[in-house]
């Protein structure tokens, strides 16, 4: 009973929005990561980012990519992509997703890209606006799946594309057009207020820059062969041997409070699905975790990035792990 009362506490707590207790909570607990207030937003802003379809959701259809079952290896107990890769700059680039539930776009994406510049020795973003808009794996900022997308990345392609700085550089085909913003984090001069009401994506079979001088359908690369992962070793081989792997987990509330250390769910209802992109794995004071960059600029978390429990599925993040080849 007296178990109850307090899971029902922690639930209307989260429901109304109250981060500094949420923060108060968490730190409390001297858990394995340090929650931080960030900006006074409401859960529906936190909502309109999650747009990944995760089991349960009436959108969400199991990924039908053949399964990668390597025979299980030994492992080095941390390893990590940025630094194995150095040559890769778009590697340890973190993306901003802005006012758009896109982020099912941006972890299949740099995936590919990522991947791919290990396999060709080519450091080139590519456009996750091509890929929320065009690839029919969702529904461009009001939801998707990256494993929909990886698929068409091999059977379609997906075009160049940098960020909101490099639109008419001519540095690429389709630069992500929606302005980076502050996300759960206070406003600065970089990085303003997001817009209250979220943005539509529009598919165009054409390149937006028109300095940029290769045509669209030129101008797409296509992977060999997208796969899903199972195990947690399959997926330390598949990024050790050959790049960042896509994955999707719930959001709970407590989650946007993140600062530092390995971040496990403590308090909070779930407020949606997330794509985000693993580039690695390590251990602190014991605890195994999950190098994890995502995308909602820098100044979020640590840098952009958080480190996740490994090994226990925390929050269903080992549940949708893939990939793509490019060989």
């Amino acid at each position: 009973m007296i178990r109850t009362v307090l899971l029902s506490a922690v639930v209307a707590l989260a429901l109304a929005g109250d981060f500094e207790e949420i923060v108060s909570h968490v730190n409390s607990l001297n858990t394995t990561w340090t929650a931080g207030l960030n900006n006074h937003e409401t859960f529906d802003d936190v909502k309109a980012l999650c747009g990944t379809y995760v089991k349960g959701h009436p959108e969400y259809k199991p990924s039908n990519l053949p399964v990668w079952e390597p025979e299980v290896q030994d492992v080095p107990t941390s390893y990590d992509l940025r630094t194995a890769h150095s040559n890769c700059t778009v590697i340890g680039k973190i993306r901003d997703q802005s006012a758009c539930g896109s982020c099912w776009a941006f972890g299949s994406t740099e995936s590919f890209e990522d991947r791919r510049c290990i396999a060709t020795g080519e450091d080139i973003q590519f456009s996750p606006y091509d890929t929320g808009a065009c690839s029919g794996a969702g529904f461009g900022c009001s939801g998707g799946q990256p494993t929909e997308a990886l698929d068409w990345m091999v059977n379609t392609g997906v075009v160049t594309g940098g960020d909101y700085s490099d639109m008419n550089t001519g540095k690429s085909c389709k630069p992500y057009s929606f302005a980076p913003c502050a996300h759960h984090v206070p406003a600065t001069a970089k990085y303003p207020a997001c817009p209250s009401s979220e943005y539509t994506m529009k598919c165009a079979r054409s390149c937006s820059d028109s300095k940029y001088s290769t045509a669209y359908t030129a101008d797409r690369k296509k992977g060999a062969k997208a796969f899903s992962l199972r195990t947690v070793n399959a997926m330390q081989l598949a990024i050790m041997q050959k790049g960042t792997i896509s994955v999707a987990f719930t959001v709970y509330a407590d989650f946007e409070t993140y600062k530092s250390g390995v971040y496990q769910h403590k308090t909070g209802s779930a407020l949606g699905g997330h794509a985000v992109a693993i580039i690695g794995w390590g251990e602190e004071s014991g605890t195994p975790y999950w190098i994890v960059k995502n995308s909602w600029n820098e100044q979020w978390g640590d840098n952009g990035t958080f480190k996740i429990l490994r090994g226990s599925n925390e929050c269903g993040i080992e549940d949708e792990a893939a990939g793509i080849n490019f060989a």
